[in-house]
């Protein structure tokens, strides 16, 4: 099962880390292990990295409406993102 990291800019950190979208999103999808970064001298731009069973059932699911509306919803900048996996 491969770590992925997620690297982003949001609007509001503390807003973002709050959300419970994450953990609704990513749950049914079978993604675990989700652990939440923040940069020390830029808090606006943060990552997930979190433990995916399926990469091609992530990135389906990346370009749904739930996940356009979570992302909305969390402040997060579309544009910004960025994922890594391991290899």
């Amino acid at each position: 099962m491969p770590t992925v990291i997620a690297r982003h800019d949001v609007k509001d950190m503390e807003h973002w880390l709050a959300s419970r979208k994450r953990a609704e999103l990513f749950g049914p999808l079978g993604i675990t292990n989700v652990r939440t970064f923040v940069d020390p001298l830029n808090p606006t731009q943060v990552a997930v990295e979190m433990d995916v069973p399926d990469m091609d059932t992530l990135l389906i699911a990346m370009q749904s409406e739930a996940f356009a509306e979570a992302m909305a919803h969390d402040g997060v900048l579309r544009e910004t993102l960025v994922l890594l996996v391991e290899v």
